[in-house]
């Protein structure tokens, strides 16, 4: 690790920033179930196709509602535990509470809420998260410190997606449901998540302690105005000063996340009417291509955790901004691609290209962020960050039901090649970001802005 010139902030080991980021794997398994799982559990449950962006309505509304304001409520936090530990904590519990009870959902309504419940949990925790680790880390090493975390949240999707096919390789029964038409494997892996979420947060704040603030921090902290109008003021205030390369990476954004949620929510459909024939979620061919999501899921983001370590002198060398539009070209051609294939063992090629823009996704946007903000804001910068995530989100979520039948055929599948489109115009976009470019020599031993 390169030496620092900021003693409050002196260089970690990798150990030390495994240790930071091993919450980010519990965190990352409770997304990795939503992605693969709640699209099928809504279809058990009798919803319909052009209603399933709907009812992913949780994640984008309580991200847009509940990230910047956390943000710049734990900007403005003094506790004996820290700024960012007790956010952390809390949302850590409601995850936990969540995935254990989602998969004994009677009705469309009580998973809906439970989803809602689960993503508030997910982002009380995630943007404190990610500020505690541009908070503990020198400007030198963001780039090692987020590309761990993205390699955190592969090994954690991975293993979520995994999860139902590795417990068929124990010995459960995989047509075996429960009484409202559930796998009973999706069961079991919704309870392991519930403990993963609570422990691996607990091994993070046990193993990794918040920087003490200064007296100067301390009480320039103590006279901000508390409340939540004093957490809105700001982040209207914080949005007005915007730095020009975060506007310019939110165009980016806007393409990005439609396309992915695009994907998380029809993959599962389009495998089952290009392998099997079917649209019938009570069909055993249904049930199969779930499982086959969660193994082609599990290949690309374990194709993420081990990219985004090796992305470490790629993004050194062209620079972060360069480094994702060449993921998200081949992302969008993977996409493209997919709906084409009939073969299973070829479904695993395109997942290449979508685990490398994945990797590339959860690190390289933060590493161009964390270099163009003020080191006092980065709690309320990291929410609204999360905002250029939510509301494409959101526009997926009200326009493809508009044309869902008309435009695209009803055909799942012609909604993954939208998703490869858009990709394609989300790496162009990302050639247009100006900003931190490849870090020199004096730029990795120095942090003027602290």
């Amino acid at each position: 690790m390169p030496g620092s010139a900021n003693p409050r902030r002196p260089a970690l080991s990798i150990v030390q920033i495994l240790n930071m980021n091993i919450g980010f794997f519990g965190i990352q398994y409770s997304f990795g179930l939503q992605q693969s799982n709640m699209s099928p559990i809504y279809k058990y449950l009798g919803a319909s196709e052009a209603s399933l962006p709907l009812l992913w309505l949780a994640g984008p509304m309580t991200g847009l509602l509940v990230q910047p304001i956390i943000g710049a409520m734990s900007d403005r936090t003094l506790s004996v535990r820290g700024r960012r530990t007790p956010y952390f904590l809390v949302g850590a519990i409601l995850c936990s509470i969540a995935l254990f009870w989602m998969p004994f959902s009677p009705t469309l309504w009580m998973a809906a809420g439970l989803l809602w419940i689960l993503d508030a949990g997910n982002n009380v925790t995630m943007e404190p998260y990610r500020a505690f680790v541009s908070d503990r880390l020198d400007v030198s090493q963001h780039s090692v410190g987020f590309l761990t975390q993205s390699a955190f949240t592969g090994l954690g999707q991975t293993l979520s997606y995994l999860t139902p096919s590795l417990l068929l390789y124990v010995g459960m029964n995989r047509d075996a449901v429960n009484a409202h038409g559930i796998p009973q494997v999706t069961v079991v892996a919704f309870l392991i998540g519930a403990v993963l979420s609570i422990t691996s947060i607990l091994w993070t704040v046990r193993t990794t302690k918040e920087i003490p603030l200064t007296p100067e921090e301390r009480s320039r902290i103590e006279a901000l105005p508390r409340g939540l109008a004093a957490a809105l003021r700001e982040v209207a205030e914080a949005m007005r000063e915007m730095p020009a390369t975060m506007r310019q990476l939110a165009v980016m954004k806007l393409f990005q996340w439609y396309a992915m949620f695009c994907y998380w929510q029809y993959v599962v459909l389009s495998l089952a009417s290009t392998l099997f024939r079917t649209h019938d979620a009570s069909t055993p061919g249904f049930r199969e291509a779930s499982l086959i999501n969660g193994q082609i899921g599990g290949f690309y983001n374990f194709v993420a955790f081990v990219a985004a370590f090796a992305m470490v002198p790629l993004v050194r060398r062209i620079g972060p901004k360069w480094t994702h539009a060449i993921c998200l070209s081949l992302a969008g051609v993977a996409m493209l691609a997919l709906p084409a294939i009939t073969s299973r063992a070829l479904l695993f090629i395109p997942m290449v290209g979508i685990g490398l823009a994945w990797a590339s996704i959860m690190a390289n946007p933060y590493v161009m962020l964390a270099g163009c903000i003020p080191p006092q804001r980065v709690g309320v910068y990291m929410g609204i960050f999360n905002m250029f995530i939510v509301i494409p989100m959101m526009i997926e979520i009200f326009t493809l039901p508009l044309f869902y039948q008309s435009w695209l055929n009803g055909e799942p599948g012609n909604v993954i090649r939208l998703a490869g489109a858009l990709m394609l115009c989300a790496a162009v976009a990302a050639t247009f970001v100006r900003g931190q470019g490849p870090l020199t020599s004096r730029q990795q031993s120095t942090d003027p802005a602290r």
